[in-house]
C-alpha cells in the first residue's frame, strides 16, 4: 500500500457512510414512491373498474409472489433474533394479534359499519404485519433486527391465529370458514415463505443479483391487487368511501399509540417502542384484501385496500417526526437496542 494513502480505517468509514447513504436514499423512495404508486393504480381502477374486475383471479397468485419475495429476504441472523431477544419478540406479536383484532371490533362497532366492513376492518386486525413495516422502522430510527423478526414470527403463526381471531370477532357479522382460510393462508403465505427461505439457501448468488428488485416486484404486486380490489368494490367505495377511510385511520392510528405504549409498559428501549408501534399499526393489508375476496365479500376487501394505501401514508409521516425528534430521552442514552443488534 502507498504510504500517501489514506488510513484503511478511514477508507472503510468512508465506503461504509456512502454504502448506508445509499440505502437510506432508497428506503425513502420506497415509503415516498410506494404510496403514491398504490394511490394512482387505485384512483384509475375506482374511475375504470370494469378494465381491473377481470384481474380478480390473480389476487392470490400475486400476493404469493410478495410472500415469496419475503422468504429470499429472510436470512439465518434474523432467526437468531428470535432465539436471542425472545421477549421483545413476544411483546411484539402478542400485541400484534390482540391489540389490531380488538380495535378493528371496537372501531367497527363505534362507527356502526355495515356488516361487510365491519367484518373487512376487522379481518385486517387479524392478519399479521406487513413487511413494509421493516422500512418504516428503519426510517424511525426504530430497531430493525427485531421488527424483521416480529413480522416473521408473526406471519408465520398467520395460518393458525388469522383464521381463529377472524372467526370468533368477525363471524357475528359475516360467516367464516376457518378451515378453508386457514389452507388458503398456508397457500398464500407459508409455503412461498418456504419457497423463497429455499431459494436462498439453494441459489444465494442468483437471489442476490435479484434483491435490488425485489421491493419494485412486491410494490407492482400489491398495486395490482388494491386495484383488482378496487375495481370489485367501485360502486361500494362511493357510497362508504369516507366512512371506510375514516374506520381504516382510526385503526392504523390507535394501533401505533397502543403499541408503543404497550411496549413502554415492558420498559422496552425507545427503539424497540418504535418498532413494536410500527409493527402493530401497520398490517400485511395486501393478504386481508385476498382474504376477504375468497371468503368473503368484494365490499368486505374494502377496507384491506385502502388499509394498503394508508398504513404506507402514516408510517412515512411517522417515521419521518420520529427521526427528526432523534433519541434524545435519557433512557435513549443507557439502554437502546441497537438497528443490527
Amino acid at each position: 500500500m502507498n504510504s500517501h494513502d489514506p488510513a484503511p480505517s478511514a477508507k472503510s468509514a468512508a465506503l461504509a457512510g456512502s454504502a448506508a447513504s445509499a440505502e437510506e436514499r432508497n428506503a425513502r423512495v420506497a415509503v415516498t414512491i410506494f404510496p403514491l404508486l398504490i394511490l394512482g393504480g387505485g384512483a384509475i381502477a375506482l374511475f375504470m373498474p370494469t378494465a381491473f374486475t377481470g384481474l380478480a383471479p390473480a389476487i392470490n397468485p400475486l400476493l404469493g409472489v410478495i410472500m415469496f419475495g419475503m422468504g429470499l429476504t429472510l436470512t439465518p441472523p434474523d432467526f437468531a433474533v428470535i432465539a436471542k431477544r425472545p421477549i421483545p419478540v413476544v411483546i411484539g406479536v402478542v400485541a400484534q394479534y390482540l391489540v389490531m383484532p380488538l380495535l378493528g371490533l371496537l372501531v367497527a362497532s363505534v362507527l356502526g359499519l355495515p356488516a361487510a366492513l365491519a367484518a373487512g376492518v376487522i379481518l385486517v386486525g387479524c392478519c399479521p404485519g406487513g413487511t413494509a413495516s421493516n422500512v418504516v422502522s428503519y426510517l424511525a430510527k426504530g430497531d430493525v433486527a427485531l421488527s424483521v423478526a416480529m413480522t416473521t414470527v408473526s406471519t408465520l403463526l398467520a395460518p393458525v391465529l388469522t383464521p381463529l381471531l377472524t372467526l370468533w370477532l368477525a363471524g357475528q357479522y359475516l360467516p367464516v370458514d376457518a378451515g378453508s382460510m386457514a389452507w388458503s393462508i398456508v397457500q398464500i403465505v407459508l409455503i412461498p415463505v418456504a419457497l423463497g427461505l429455499a431459494a436462498r439457501l439453494l441459489l444465494p448468488g442468483l437471489v442476490a443479483k435479484a434483491l435490488p428488485v425485489l421491493p419494485w416486484i412486491s410494490v407492482v404486486a400489491i398495486t395490482l391487487v388494491v386495484m383488482a380490489v378496487v375495481g370489485l368494490s367501485a360502486e361500494a367505495i362511493f357510497s362508504a368511501g369516507l366512512l371506510v377511510l375514516l374506520a381504516v385511520v382510526l385503526h392504523n392510528g390507535l394501533g401505533y399509540a397502543v403499541g408503543y405504549g404497550a411496549a413502554r409498559l415492558f420498559k422496552l428501549p425507545v427503539r424497540a417502542r418504535r418498532t413494536t408501534s410500527v409493527e402493530v399499526g401497520m398490517q400485511n393489508s395486501g393478504l386481508a384484501a385476498g382474504l376477504a375476496r375468497t371468503h368473503m365479500t368484494p365490499e368486505a376487501a374494502l377496507p384491506a385496500a385502502i388499509f394498503s394505501v394508508w398504513h404506507n401514508v402514516s408510517g412515512a409521516l411517522l417515521a419521518a417526526y420520529w427521526r427528526r425528534r432523534g433519541l434524545a430521552d435519557a433512557e435513549d442514552n443507557t439502554a437502546v437496542a441497537g438497528v443490527a443488534s
